[in-house]
């Protein structure tokens, strides 16, 4: 199928369908034993070795094979080291710690190339940022085809417009990732390390939203930073100049929203504006995979919101 949800993929979702309304809504966030099995993640990856047409071994190259459907993910090399869904979910466990993980979602990509894990923080329950309640998760991104690494990152997101706010912040990681080489448990040992204080990096979140909520921009000052990051180029196309002005009219546009408004003249207002615009707006083109790449931007971060960011902060 053309966005990318295949026929031997599942995924769930907590009271809302998931993309392109396919996949099964569930009312109570599961633990990993159930979440694994209602996305139908519980198989795993076998590699066999790789021969051509007339029966020549080719060496150091392995076919990745899905064991329910014997449908091959991808081919890797010798130093290839696969992480089985249930070793993601684990891991996730490990991370919120004492087995209380519930998750919002999870699912696969191309018939099981990619997968994907969300879970709540239910130690880190909501906390409150400039007077909205935020809730922070845990997401694990896998691929099985050689063609991407494992990630993990601390995604928060807003509750009021659930918007994420995946913002770089100085003394605290909210992200990891690593290739599928070398000692892979070692490495994961060292995500855990990494990311298990998810506290010290809400912390930072706040300081960072108190910050921004103190520099002040002007309606000019805001066009200048929207100009930077979505310039007018006189040796584009006029309809490329014309996405980059329609684009900043959808930020100015969610600057307006109710929930930033309470902000307004802030350069939080614009940050969120601009979380607001990259996660909810619709595209300038529709393409057969833009719903699966919305979700990757929102969940490993976007460049155009960590460029105002900066310049946001560079303006204070």
């Amino acid at each position: 199928m053309a966005h990318m949800i295949e026929e031997h993929d599942m995924m769930f979702s907590v009271r809302q369908l998931p993309w392109h309304g396919l996949g099964k809504v569930i009312e109570e966030a599961p633990d990993s034993e159930a979440a694994i099995k209602i996305a139908q993640l519980d198989w795993t990856v076998q590699q066999t070795k790789v021969y051509t047409e007339s029966g020549i071994h080719i060496p150091d190259y392995y076919a990745n094979i899905r064991s329910d459907t014997g449908k091959a993910l991808g081919m890797v090399t010798g130093r290839y080291s696969i992480v089985q869904n249930k070793e993601a979910f684990a891991f996730t466990d490990s991370l919120i710690g004492g087995g209380h993980a519930r998750y919002e979602t999870a699912g696969s990509l191309r018939n099981g190339r990619t997968v994907w894990m969300l879970a709540r923080l239910e130690d880190g329950g909501r906390f409150n940022l400039l007077g909205d309640e935020v809730t922070p998760y845990i997401c694990f991104t896998n691929t099985h085809d050689g063609t991407g690494s494992v990630r993990v990152m601390i995604t928060p997101v807003r509750v009021v417009c659930n918007n994420t706010l995946n913002l770089a912040v100085k003394g605290a990681h909210r992200a990891w990732s690593t290739t599928h080489v070398g000692d892979i448990q070692g490495k994961l040992h060292e995500a855990e390390r990494t990311l298990t204080g998810a506290e010290k990096y809400l912390t930072k979140l706040e300081e960072t939203a108190d910050v921004l909520e103190q520099i002040r921009l002007t309606a000019d000052k805001v066009a200048e930073i929207l100009h930077t990051v979505l310039p007018y180029d006189k040796k584009a196309t006029a309809r490329q100049n014309a996405t980059m002005e329609a684009k900043r009219d959808g930020i100015l546009k969610c600057l307006q929203a109710d929930d930033i408004r309470k902000f307004a003249g802030s350069g939080f207002a614009l940050v969120n504006a601009v979380s607001d615009y990259v996660g909810h707006a619709a595209p300038m083109r529709s393409t057969s995979t833009f719903a699966e790449n919305r979700f990757a931007g929102i969940i490993t971060g976007n460049t155009l919101l960590d460029q105002v960011t900066a310049l946001v902060q560079a303006a204070a």
